[in-house]
């Protein structure tokens, strides 16, 4: 049966569908980590343009406020970061990451100046997509031992811990759009869709 797919000079047209290579993991998590960035970078905009007193305001988020959920967002990616450099493969490019001092406590406020803020978060973004392009599919098809904050330790795929990693920011930037919104402030388009590109049979 014929189905209605892609675009062909500007109209839809019916015709069987063109198989394609399926993406790979890695290539999976180049595009979330491209997203990431721009997802931040379209974050920080909005956030900018609210004031100290409005961005550390308690807004009953699990984090408090646009500030603490910010934070908590580098914390964590860090702390994810760190355990990723004792991969067995080393990761030279998390190498600068690995420099960084370890975080106290998932709620930290490593940076309570939001120009401070800014600068390390994209600058972490960088090293997100350095790292990530590098990757290599025998990297991420390995089991791989870690300790949570706790010190609790578990054992589990490589692979989905990065996509874990990928979507727990994804999870709390939702947060920080919606404490946005409520204070007068549009993120704009959101979605992961507006980076995947249209593709012609």
């Amino acid at each position: 049966m014929e189905k209605l797919v892609c675009r062909e000079r500007g109209r839809l047209h019916k015709r069987y569908p063109r198989r394609v290579t399926p993406m790979s993991p890695k290539e999976h998590f180049e595009l979330l980590a491209v997203y990431n960035r721009w997802m931040n970078s379209k974050i920080y905009a909005a956030a900018g343009r609210l004031g100290v007193t409005e961005l550390a305001r308690d807004r009953g988020a699990f984090f408090g406020s646009i500030l603490g959920t910010l934070n908590h967002l580098l914390v964590a990616d860090t702390i994810w970061l760190k355990r990723f450099a004792t991969h067995p493969s080393g990761f030279a490019s998390l190498r600068e990451v690995v420099k960084l001092p370890d975080p106290v406590s998932l709620d930290q406020l490593l940076f309570e100046d939001f120009t401070a803020l800014s600068e390390r978060r994209a600058w972490l973004d960088i090293q997100i997509v350095d790292w990530v392009g590098k990757l290599s599919g025998d990297d991420l098809n390995v089991l791989f031992e870690y300790r949570n904050t706790r010190g609790v330790p578990y054992c589990r795929r490589f692979s989905s811990l990065v996509l874990h990693f990928f979507n727990h920011q994804t999870h709390h930037r939702g947060q920080v759009s919606t404490l946005l919104s409520q204070a007068g402030e549009d993120v704009g388009v959101t979605d992961l869709l507006a980076l995947i590109p249209e593709e012609n049979q």
